[in-house]
């Protein structure tokens, strides 16, 4: 779509937590810490994954592209999060601002249908494990690959183009800590109803439709856990589908409340909360909740740190 004429904004300024100048050091601290964990633990599950071949399995590679969807999340929006927190008010171009929504709703709209993807892979080992391999082969896992990164750029190319389009000729200033779909909205000169519209619908089947979906599949895995004797690791399975559901209701239901309504009556401050949660904190935890559980990951780990520390002695 071609932007129309009467666009007079070169610029926008982010304020983030402006409002909250005594907080701002400690922010950026957290902020930071969370980052670099974000980015170690992420990196250190793709560096594993991809190195150690027995890992080489639908479960653990729908995790390396998991890790790889959680890294770019955190390198899009935290840098831009930083620099505001330290400078108070920062300044971004109109087109630095429409590359990070672009690249947001590409992962995070990859993001969902990944775990979507990931939960069908979990139902299918746990509820049919003698038709897993015909199941989720390789034909089967690289369709769903490759579907969930096609969908995410079919969002992020629509979706940008159609917000790109509308003219932004009043005030300049982005409540919020990154270029999201709904904070950039606001502050168009048109009618964006339609785009509304859309921004529900879009949201109903990229959000909600996975979402249910997965809380289907794992309710399918909890009633045939319910039927296995209690030495079989009963408590063990209780508890890792209680910790990925944890991690998908707080990506799914602060995401869905974000777009469900682009003009929605939350305060700035409820908006930026919510988007914390599931573009700061959703790829901090996603590690920890995949992989400390996981024996081979751990046992892969330990295998690569030997062959390391013995290269290094040799």
């Amino acid at each position: 779509m071609q932007r129309q004429n009467q666009s007079s904004v070169v610029d926008f300024i982010l304020l983030g937590f402006s409002n909250f100048p005594e907080l701002q050091g400690q922010l950026f601290g957290i902020f930071l810490v969370i980052y670099l964990v974000t980015l170690v633990g992420n990196a250190v599950i793709i560096v594993i994954i991809s190195l150690e071949r027995s890992l080489h399995v639908p479960m653990y590679l729908f995790l390396l592209n998991l890790s790889v969807v959680d890294l770019s999340i955190s390198a899009v929006i935290t840098p831009e999060m930083l620099l505001v927190l330290s400078t108070e008010k920062t300044s971004i171009s109109f087109g630095r601002c429409f590359a990070q929504m672009y690249f947001l709703l590409l992962f995070g709209g990859t993001e969902c249908f990944l775990l979507g993807a990931m939960a069908y892979d979990r139902f299918a080992a746990i509820c049919h494990p003698l038709s897993y391999p015909m199941l989720m082969n390789r034909r089967v896992f690289m369709k769903l690959v490759i579907c969930s990164w096609a969908l995410g750029f079919m969002l992020g190319t629509v979706q940008t183009s159609w917000v790109f389009s509308f003219p932004f000729c009043g005030p300049n200033e982005i409540n919020h800590i990154s270029c999201e779909t709904p904070a950039v909205l606001e502050l168009a000169c048109a009618d964006t109803f339609l785009f509304e519209i859309y921004a529900f619908t879009g949201t109903v089947l990229i959000i909600m439709v996975p979402f249910l979906l997965i809380l289907l599949s794992y309710l399918r895995i909890l009633l045939a856990v319910l039927k296995m004797p209690p030495t079989t690791g009963r408590q063990k399975a209780f508890s890792t589908c209680g910790s990925h559901l944890t991690s998908v209701t707080l990506f799914y239901g602060t995401a869905s409340m974000t777009y469900l309504q682009p003009k929605s009556g939350y305060s700035p401050d409820t908006k930026k909360l919510m988007s914390l949660a599931y573009s700061l904190l959703t790829p901090l935890l996603n590690p920890l909740i995949y992989s400390l559980r996981s024996s081979e990951l751990k046992r892969a780990l330990m295998r690569l740190w030997r062959g390391k520390v013995d290269l290094y002695t040799f």
